[in-house]
């Protein structure tokens, strides 16, 4: 199962290849933020990240709830997360 997972933007670190680094259930990873740029993405906002992939801009009341069905799922979740921690966008 893929599932869309809430994450923060901690910082732009590739500003021309739309890269920033988010972090997700204490996790930090380089994500695609182009899909989401026009939404005006900056430190601080959270996204909903599929595959490295930000998918869309989300309010932080959102993100925590979808963190809390997310971790009713169990494993599903928990293997999703082990994808993320594996995965490497440069």
């Amino acid at each position: 199962m893929c599932l869309g997972i809430p994450g923060q933007v901690v910082s732009i670190v590739d500003d021309a290849n739309s890269i920033a680094k988010v972090e997700v259930s204490g996790v930090k990873r380089n994500v695609s933020i182009a899909l989401v740029r026009a939404d005006g993405i900056e430190p601080g906002d959270w996204v909903l990240i599929h595959v490295g992939f930000a998918m869309s801009k989300i309010d932080e009341a959102e993100a925590r709830e979808t963190m809390k069905a997310l971790q009713i799922m169990g494993e599903n979740y928990t293997d999703e997360l082990k994808l993320l921690q594996q995965s490497q966008i440069e």
